[in-house]
């Protein structure tokens, strides 16, 4: 396979990955040492979030296929982008964490189903709640009427009880 070939393939893989995954973040890795590095990949491994090193050049032109240019802006320099097809707030979160401990990791843009977002959309994101913790709101919202109706109900009983007795 000639290099123009592979170098085609790499940007077939990385437009492929943009298409499907749910979530993309750009990040610069720039000054982190190799564990630091090791164990963001661990996090994300965990998370089923796959974390690829991209040369620009070819970034660039996978996002001219898939319609998002507006991520060439971000890339200059060493980027590392992380990619997930199953949770919008697995990486935006594990990231975010990562980068609050680890000065040197740096949010550069993301892409949030499809749409280029910036870092404070990125970080908005990493701070809401994962996705078992807004199912659990949203249980506890609707258990809510029936446990007031319930207590309400009791209360109507011991009242009649007293009064009968």
């Amino acid at each position: 396979m000639s290099v123009r070939e592979q170098k085609q393939q790499v940007v077939s893989e990385i437009a492929e990955k943009l298409r499907e995954s749910k979530s993309t973040i750009v990040v610069d890795y720039r000054g982190l040492n190799v564990a630091a590095v090791t164990e963001l990949r661990k996090q994300l491994r965990e998370a089923n979030v796959d974390f690829k090193v991209y040369k620009n050049s070819m970034t660039r032109r996978a996002t001219a296929e898939v319609e998002l240019t507006q991520l060439d802006e971000v890339l200059v320099g060493p980027n590392a982008i992380a990619f997930s097809n199953d949770d919008v707030i697995a990486p935006a979160k594990i990231i975010n964490e990562f980068a609050k401990k680890h000065e040197a990791l740096e949010i550069k843009a993301g892409v949030i189903e499809g749409q280029v977002s910036s870092v404070e959309d990125v970080k908005a994101l990493a701070e809401l709640p994962s996705r078992d913790g807004l199912l659990s709101m949203l249980l506890s919202v609707l258990q809510a009427p029936v446990r007031n109706f319930a207590l309400a109900t009791k209360a109507v009983a011991e009242q009649k009880e007293e009064q009968g007795a």
